[in-house]
């Protein structure tokens, strides 16, 4: 039986999540990141990225550089293992790697270090993983991301492709979220390419105005696809475009109260 936390949060937060794995979360949650702290300095910006798979060994044991970019970019003190408290080194969901490790989720851990997150800052940015439907839980296969966010409580930033089958996924997703009573926030197209003559592909013109039409889901950010090299944020990189795109969204506007939305209900349950 899981605890509730000792109070309601009270703190500003926004969940990251996303359309499907490897659309770009991180990349635009560190973005989001480093302009809270040019908006708003001197604020102390809490991240977490509560589940992380596919985890290196390190001599503290296992290490996400998702979670080390999210400190980095936020300049979050908090020790790694509070930042991201689950942790696998399996490149599988959370629920499919805890039962191969035999290890069971600690939601108690969670809450713990959840809830020193919030009392050691004054706004949250948590990041998500995979899209929403990846279970969590072996005692509870069809707990998912979806239902977190739902318990955590904070507005939802959906960071979607830009390109063909974006449509599909983005409003799946938003029908998802809205039907579970989460509030959208908005979206971030990733990757999108400039391309006159559409010959890449030439959904990405249309797709920028029919996200919207689609979801009913403002965007809030259309960030430049740019080179490699300046899409990794886990290698401390990104590229001044990127943070350009994303600072003309002023984020402690987006970013609710939780108390506003409910409160933080019970977490893994």
């Amino acid at each position: 039986m899981l605890s509730r936390l000792n109070q309601e949060s009270t703190k500003p937060g926004l969940f990251i999540t996303g359309t499907d794995t490897s659309v770009g979360k991180t990349l635009v949650a560190c973005a989001i990141a480093a302009a809270i702290r040019r908006q708003v300095p001197g604020l102390r910006l809490g991240v977490s990225k509560p589940f992380a798979s596919g985890c290196r060994h390190d001599r503290e044991g296992l290490v996400h550089g998702d979670a080390e970019a999210l400190a980095h970019f936020a300049d979050c003190k908090q020790p790694l293992n509070v930042i991201n408290p689950i942790r696998f080194a399996a490149p599988l969901a959370p629920a499919v790697a805890a039962q191969q490790a035999g290890e069971p989720i600690d939601w108690a851990a969670l809450e713990r270090n959840l809830a020193l997150l919030e009392r050691e800052s004054d706004a949250l940015l948590m990041e998500g993983l995979g899209g929403l439907m990846v279970p969590l839980d072996p005692d509870r296969p069809r707990y998912t991301v979806l239902d977190f966010i739902v318990a955590v409580g904070y507005p939802v930033v959906v960071v979607v492709r830009a390109g063909l089958g974006t449509l599909n996924h983005t409003a799946m997703t938003a029908r998802l979220l809205k039907q579970a009573g989460c509030p959208v926030a908005g979206l971030v197209i990733n990757r999108y390419l400039v391309d006159p003559t559409g010959a890449d592909d030439p959904s990405i013109a249309s797709n920028r105005v029919w996200l919207e039409k689609l979801t009913g889901v403002k965007t809030l950010v259309v960030v430049p696809q740019v080179d490699p090299v300046g899409a990794q944020p886990e290698h401390g990189r990104i590229d001044p475009a990127v943070l350009e795109a994303v600072e003309m969204t002023y984020w402690p506007d987006v970013m609710g109260n939780a108390r506003a939305v409910g409160g933080r209900k019970h977490i893994g349950r």
